[in-house]
């Protein structure tokens, strides 16, 4: 059975969101730390701001497509992040590259804490895939030798540290999106693992 492609006007407004996308991305990582603005993506690709907006409804929603855009480009790039630590490695490497992309992640992701929100949905959906796929990994590959770096963490206090402040920022951000979640038990339980690491590095030096 063949898949029947879009035609007409449909065809159109989608390629031209597309369009779209790809303009955006591409000044997101020409921008550096600063922001864009819907006029520079409009002028980029010979339409006006409205012109723009029409496609998405909203600059809220414009912003959260670019975002799912970038998933989609990053997985076709590196593959799954879910189950292949190294395209994680990848992807984190290259939105080093991309500050501009960085921070409208954070941007919206904070935003979008408001159910009603366009981002909601989105961030909601894949913090629960993203959890649930990395779970499932790291059940399945505990015994597995590590991942190996381009340049080597020394795994210390100092780290232990910030991957402890890391995660007191990322959870609070989860929790606005489910407020099931303890984050104070989460973090305790974390510190657990983490004191009994570096327990056990020290005692094995």
């Amino acid at each position: 059975m063949t898949t029947r492609r879009p035609r007409g006007p449909y065809a159109k407004s989608t390629a031209r969101r597309q369009q779209i996308l790809d303009a955006a991305l591409a000044l997101y990582a020409e921008a550096g730390t600063r922001g864009v603005s819907v006029r520079e993506i409009a002028q980029r690709v010979g339409m006006t701001d409205a012109g723009v907006l029409h496609h998405f409804g909203s600059r809220e929603a414009l912003l959260t497509a670019v975002l799912e855009a970038r998933d989609r480009a990053d997985a076709e790039a590196y593959g799954d992040v879910r189950e292949d630590p190294d395209a994680a490695l990848q992807v984190i490497a290259h939105n080093a590259g991309t500050p501009g992309l960085v921070k409208l992640f954070l941007d919206v992701a904070a935003a979008a804490a408001e159910p009603d929100h366009p981002a909601h949905g989105y961030f909601a959906e894949r913090y629960e895939r993203y959890r649930d796929g990395t779970a499932a990994f790291l059940g399945a590959s505990a015994d597995a030798p590590p991942v190996p770096t381009a340049r080597a963490t020394p795994v210390d206090a100092t780290w232990a540290a910030r991957m402890l402040l890391a995660a007191v920022d990322g959870l609070q951000l989860q929790w606005l999106l489910n407020p099931d979640i303890d984050m104070a038990a989460d973090l305790a339980a974390l510190h657990r693992v983490l004191a009994t690491a570096l327990a056990d590095r020290s005692n094995d030096g």
